[in-house]
């Protein structure tokens, strides 16, 4: 009997882990994005929690505040929490704009020529950061954009 206790709580150990010893995992609060069209966040750690939120919008930011085996607890620009599991996740850097219109700037520069302009709500793929400014991607349409104007993988 005692073997059976023991083997069974092996078997829970490696199974709430996620297999971490084959995909570590990353110290929370991280950046994270989503890797698909659609994606649902879930109330609970589990796909028989239901749904509380259907993303329609592949990369979108979320920071990622807590990890259970393979689900994540993820917040979104609005402040939203929920579970999603990480295989709707991936870690590329990305943000949203949260300004009305956001400049982007041919340089990290504020007297740079503005070559586009971002509304609130546009979604685009962060290259780099730094002195208050990233490099901001948005389908193909590249520019620089203030840190303070987005949310998103920016720290």
């Amino acid at each position: 009997m005692k073997g059976y206790l023991l083997g069974a709580g092996l078997i829970a150990a490696i199974c709430l882990s996620g297999g971490a010893g084959a995909n570590p995992v990353k110290p929370v609060p991280y950046w994270a994005s989503l890797s698909h069209d659609e994606a649902r966040m879930r109330v609970g750690p589990s796909l028989d929690y239901p749904s509380n939120w259907v993303y329609r919008r592949r990369d979108l930011p979320v920071k990622v505040v807590q990890v259970l085996g393979l689900w994540r607890k993820v917040e979104d620009s609005t402040g939203t929490q929920g579970w999603m599991h990480v295989r709707l996740l991936s870690d590329a850097p990305t943000a949203i704009v949260t300004a009305e219109i956001a400049p982007m700037r041919e340089s990290a520069n504020e007297e740079a020529r503005t070559v586009f302009r971002a509304q609130r709500g546009v979604v685009g793929r962060i290259s780099s950061c730094g002195k208050g400014w990233c490099g901001f991607d948005v389908g193909g349409q590249k520019g620089f954009i203030r840190a303070d104007d987005i949310w998103g993988a920016t720290r």
